[in-house]
């Protein structure tokens, strides 16, 4: 999971989780004229208001900011776990604005004697700010280029190295010390001369079979971001994205076609990134 895919809105939705979760231990009611050492129940002492207020936002925020950070973000039901968690922040704050219409629940209705019933306590009047802001950011997220943005900035990378070129050091890679049984090194180590097997190619030769390389122009690797998330498309120009850059994520672009450039993600998928506007070189 990669937290610095989070967007802005996603950050104001979690803050509103969390002022949700402290508004949850405070006072579900208020009554006028109670002696201050009344011990009145705190939102969780109200079952419709736990699972329709507090449990709906916490939950709708986790299922929001898992699927930010997965690159795939798996489907229920044909719709992905972001569209659910904006669902259960509506679904809060719509059962916030009910308990805050009728606090009591009804039961100041009961009886001859029945009186307005107790007011709506700071924790209920908490939540319901909680979570309207919650479900306004959830749903004005994908809406709003302000919201769109990186949450965090993206980690500078390592200087570009050109496109195929290994670490130095790594067990596999040139400079690697590796030694054959019996303690002698291979061929390829440095200070040993690299003694080519009869009628292998030498380096920078065409395979057998294969056309020579063209000459390579002016462009040079380079890293990248982007600053909202961008589709990636397959190389032979099939419509359907491949994957999806997410922003604070850097990507190794490793040819440019025109005003497009092709990409490699972090797992070694290759494509096109048609949409260059506004990306952050490394």
């Amino acid at each position: 999971m990669n937290i610095r895919s989070l967007t802005r809105g996603d950050g104001v939705v979690i803050g509103a989780a969390v002022l949700l979760f402290i508004a949850s231990f405070l006072d579900l009611y208020s009554v006028d004229g109670a002696p201050d050492d009344y011990d009145l129940p705190s939102l969780w002492g109200s079952g419709p208001v736990v699972l329709g207020v507090v449990l709906a936002g916490i939950i709708g925020t986790a299922l929001i900011v898992v699927a930010r950070g997965l690159p795939q973000p798996p489907k229920v039901a044909g719709l992905d776990l972001g569209q659910f968690g904006i669902a259960f922040t509506v679904f809060a704050a719509w059962s916030a604005l009910g308990n805050i219409f009728d606090v009591a629940g009804g039961i100041d209705n009961v009886g001859p004697g029945s009186s307005d019933g107790p007011d709506a306590g700071t924790g209920l009047i908490l939540a319901l700010i909680a979570t309207l802001v919650m479900a306004a950011a959830a749903v004005a997220t994908p809406l709003v280029p302000a919201l769109k943005g990186a949450l965090l900035p993206p980690a500078r990378p390592a200087a570009p190295q050109p496109y195929g070129a290994q670490p130095p050091g790594g067990y596999g890679y040139p400079g690697a010390q590796q030694a054959s049984f019996g303690g002698q090194p291979q061929p390829g180590q440095p200070g040993q001369p690299q003694q080519p097997f009869p009628g292998q190619p030498q380096p920078g030769q065409p395979q057998p079979g294969q056309p020579a390389p063209a000459p390579a122009g002016d462009f040079s690797p380079f890293w990248f971001a982007v600053p909202v998330p961008r589709p990636l498309f397959p190389e032979d120009g099939s419509p359907t994205p491949i994957a999806e850059l997410a922003p604070g994520t850097w990507y190794l672009a490793v040819e440019q076609r025109g005003p497009s450039l092709v990409a490699q993600t972090q797992d070694g998928r290759r494509g096109v990134l048609q949409d260059t506007s506004g990306i952050q070189r490394g």
